[in-house]
């Protein structure tokens, strides 16, 4: 049987209507919120702690350690780009067992690695129903240098999808939870002891972080299970903004590249583009996001808004002709734009 780590901690605070008549307060204090938070956060630690790893390795430059965590009781892990994509003899330890690791797959585009030991391990659940919003409460789990495992507490500050003029391949979560160096390619996890995301960089001198979110990590594992790599799908358009939204959309097919995908399901220059797959579209930032779920040889619903019609159509995606990647600038693992990426420890420093 599988075992899942985590379940639902909440914190149980009276009513005002279920509070007596005025009081004072020193005859009936007011429930202690700092420590209900605190024992929220240790449930979570303490929860989550088994399947929390210290990842250390070898690469061009000596020995470099930090962070990851397993999802599946058969050993499979993640952890970051820097630490398990670019290095060899890699060794997981969970308290006093280590484990050789191999590496399953690598993406510099997310910044996340995913490795396997040979043996049974304990797990973290992946969130699947998505509630965070800004102020949502988080903790993170990881090795911060070469100290013991530890928690991290602070609340969702944002859901970027750029930083400092550069783009991240899809949506990240922002959090203001410390972070130091060590802690990249921990887990990110709410208040059930879900996973939310994985730390993959800071910011402003590690007061805060950003997060890839499960989904898209989730994304890069079913491409390596299925395909032995990354395979982007491709619809062949190019979009503009207009002035007038039609039913929430800004955004405007502008051009559809002749014989490509987009075209071949009959979509049209001048449609509005209201969705793709899972994704409402409302500004051409979205579009970016679609794009980054669309798999080649995937059939994906796309809706469009043409004259007074509301349409769907079914796109068959392809891979993206070099002459028609993406011109932004994105913010992959291994950019060294301000604090990002959040790298290993090395031990040598």
């Amino acid at each position: 049987m599988r075992r899942r780590l985590g379940g639902w901690f909440c914190v149980v605070v009276a009513s005002l209507g279920a509070l007596p008549a005025m009081k004072s307060v020193a005859a009936d204090p007011i429930p202690n919120l700092s420590d209900a938070i605190q024992q929220q956060v240790n449930t979570v630690f303490e929860n989550s702690q088994e399947a929390v790893v210290k990842v250390e390795a070898m690469d061009d430059q000596g020995m470099v350690s930090g962070t990851g965590f397993f999802v599946e009781p058969d050993g499979l892990m993640y952890t970051l780009y820097t630490l398990g994509g670019q290095s060899h003899d890699i060794v997981v330890t969970r308290g006093d067992l280590k484990y050789p690791a191999t590496r399953v797959a690598a993406d510099v585009r997310t910044g996340i690695a995913i490795l396997k030991v040979n043996a049974r391990t304990p797990f973290l659940p992946l969130a699947t129903a998505h509630g965070l919003a800004l102020g949502t409460p988080v903790v993170a789990v990881g090795y911060p240098l070469d100290l013991p495992l530890t928690p991290s507490f602070g609340v969702v500050g944002g859901f970027d999808r750029k930083y400092l003029g550069r783009y991240f391949a899809t949506t990240h979560i922002r959090a203001n939870v410390p972070v130091q160096r060590g802690q990249g390619g921990a887990p990110l996890l709410n208040m059930k002891g879900e996973v939310e995301g994985i730390l993959i960089s800071s910011l402003e001198q590690g007061s805060a972080l950003f997060a890839l979110p499960t989904e898209a990590a989730e994304k890069v594992r079913r491409d390596f299970v299925r395909f032995g790599g990354i395979r982007p799908g491709w619809m062949g358009i190019d979009v503009g903004v207009i002035s007038e939204p039609r039913e929430g959309s800004k955004v405007e097919i502008k051009d559809v590249f002749p014989h490509a995908p987009a075209e071949n399901a009959g979509i049209r220059r001048g449609d509005v583009l209201l969705k793709v797959g899972n994704t409402n579209i409302t500004t051409p930032e979205d579009v970016l996001d679609a794009s980054f779920f669309l798999t080649a040889d995937d059939e994906v619903k796309v809706r469009v808004a043409r004259g007074d019609q509301t349409l769907d159509f079914n796109v068959l995606p392809v891979e993206s002709p070099s002459s028609h990647r993406t011109a932004l600038p994105v913010l992959g693992s291994t950019d060294d734009a301000g604090n990002l990426p959040l790298r290993p420890l090395r031990v040598n420093e």
